[in-house]
């Protein structure tokens, strides 16, 4: 009995690569902001990214969500997650990689750019759309924030930094390596953590300095499972920051803490991690920092991992795109290869344009984590954190929507477009609101603008690309004066989104080659553009952007 018929013009899929070594934008990046980097655990995390295997392992632990158990068979409250096993090798990846509290170890911060290394590998590990990274990225936020409490960072800080990965749940002293997460909104309050209700109430003292008992719950609670929390309460004082293990140390009596999982999320996409809600019934906690200073603390955590949040829409915009470019090498439509159809050339210029750009916002931001002494790097940290993931972020589902065209039908269907298309399409979203939404960003910059000398400071910052192009030169000219001029409410969108560009065609034109560099600011900041991908000036070097970023 014959065939009924032959499977061809299906590209092979995209897998067994290095991530790293077709990552020619993020290889420019580092290079800028640190030539001397060693790139060999980066070239290692690329190849490990980038095989079948992992892939494998994300894929599972995305098609098997996590699970509640909020009791035991014999009736004993137990309140855990069970993740599938690909879970646990994923998380295992990541922080064998040292993509969370390692980046504050002694030995990271002796090799130098610490921050910038974990970003790019960050950024690589994303690619994967592996949606466990967000108790990764939470332990990277708060262990610098913990060491507002000396006697619970000397013990915590070890296991923190550490590069080994232990899901069981047992004391911190048990454990080779340990995760952390945070619990700050509430049901009533969203981002407006002010008006948080969760109580606590004094408990007396003891080797972790001031204790107390939480009583209340979180709307958002990602990654239960984590071995210790920060959580704001209100106190006598105003609204505190309190260190919340999942297990009592022995001296303070013991067992599972008093933290209730009351059901997890079904959301969109991100769905390999358990987002929950909970409640604390008496919890026992520590004081991180001053008792009233709750804010302050949030917002040095929450700068790090907006942080994140750019990094991995940069990541998932750099492999919906190589995604996008290995389909249309290898797919024929009309008597060519999809890639060599005009129209295509343009869409796929266009979304390289804006993956290049991204990549090179993300870490320049990045980098500045690592200069915390410099006035300049001070201020453009607190500047571009909420451009960055307002921009970047804004643009990622716009830019996952057309990179899943160019796939046709096969990008639409969860088990097509590489397996992994669909996922970054449903993840997208996520980093945009996640740690603050477009609005919450734009406010966060007006912030920035009045705190420091911005005007300079961005003036500084561009300073390199003058001359380079005249609609860069034009816009960089009226930077300053709008940012002197503090822009209202109503304006502070277009006025982050024009930061963005600014600053993104200034790195551009240090890291990319002229063809990339005069077709961002042609499209971008010239006019030269439509209302949509694949708009781009007929006199583009097409050619030139496309093979750049092609995974060769």
């Amino acid at each position: 009995m014959s065939a009924t018929h032959e499977v061809f013009n299906q590209p092979a899929p995209l897998q067994d690569v290095n991530l790293f070594d077709i990552q020619r934008p993020l290889q420019s990046a580092l290079r800028l902001h640190a030539p001397d980097l060693d790139v060999a655990p980066l070239r290692a995390l690329g190849l490990l990214a980038g095989s079948a295997d992992m892939q494998q392992h994300a894929r599972l632990a995305n098609t098997h969500p996590p699970q509640l158990h909020t009791h035991s068979r014999f009736g004993h409250r137990i309140d855990e997650v069970e993740f599938h096993p690909s879970y646990h090798a994923l998380m295992a990846a990541a922080t064998g990689a040292g993509l969370h509290g390692s980046a504050f170890g002694a030995e990271a911060q002796a090799t130098g750019h610490a921050h910038l290394r974990r970003a790019a590998g960050f950024m690589l590990f994303t690619e994967l759309e592996p949606s466990i990274l967000c108790p990764v990225s939470m332990t990277y936020a708060v262990t610098p924030a913990l060491q507002s409490n000396a006697a619970v960072y000397a013990d915590w800080g070890p296991g923190l930094t550490s590069r080994a990965y232990d899901p069981v749940l047992k004391p911190w002293h048990a454990k080779a390596g340990l995760t952390m997460g945070m619990g700050m909104t509430e049901k009533q309050g969203g981002s407006d953590v002010r008006a948080n209700t969760t109580r606590a109430e004094p408990d007396g003292s003891d080797a972790w300095g001031e204790r107390w008992r939480i009583t209340g719950h979180k709307w958002f609670f990602s990654a239960p499972m984590c071995d210790a929390f920060l959580v704001l309460a209100q106190t006598p004082g105003g609204l505190s920051c309190f260190f919340l293990p999942r297990v009592l140390p022995e001296w303070a009596g013991g067992g599972l803490n008093a933290l209730r999982i009351q059901r997890l999320k079904d959301k969109l996409g991100n769905q390999a991690n358990a987002s929950s809600e909970v409640e604390f019934v008496g919890a026992t906690a520590w004081l991180v920092g001053e008792e009233g200073r709750g804010i302050p603390q949030i917002l040095a955590m929450g700068t790090l991992t907006r942080l994140d949040c750019a990094l991995g829409t940069a990541g998932l915009m750099r492999q919906a795109l190589s995604l996008a470019l290995h389909h249309t090498t290898q797919r024929k439509a009309f008597g060519k290869f999809l890639i060599d159809q005009p129209l295509m050339q343009n869409v796929l210029a266009d979304l390289a344009l804006e993956s290049e750009a991204a990549t090179a916002l993300a870490l320049r931001l990045a980098h500045s984590f690592d200069r915390p002494h410099d006035p300049h790097e001070q201020v453009m940290s607190r500047l571009l954190t909420p451009v960055a993931k307002f921009w970047v972020c804004k643009r990622g589902s716009h830019f996952a929507q057309e990179a899943m065209e160019c796939l046709g039908g096969n990008g639409y269907v969860e088990e097509g477009g590489q397996g992994v298309m669909a996922r970054i399409y449903r993840e997208m979203p996520l980093n945009s609101i996640w740690e603050g939404a477009g609005n919450i960003m734009a406010l966060d910059l007006l912030r920035a603008l009045r705190k420091a000398d911005a005007a300079a400071a961005l003036a500084h910052e561009l300073a390199p690309a003058r001359g380079m192009h005249p609609a860069l030169d034009r816009l960089a000219a009226q930077l300053p004066l709008r940012v002197e001029a503090m822009a209202t409410e109503m304006e502070a969108r277009r006025l982050a989104q024009d930061v963005a560009l600014a600053v993104q065609a200034a790195l551009l034109a240090r890291t990319a080659p002229l063809a990339v560099f005069a077709a961002f600011c042609d499209s971008r900041i010239g006019g030269h553009w439509g209302y949509s991908f694949g708009s781009l000036n007929a006199a583009t070097d097409f050619g030139a952007i496309i093979d750049r970023a092609r995974p060769h």
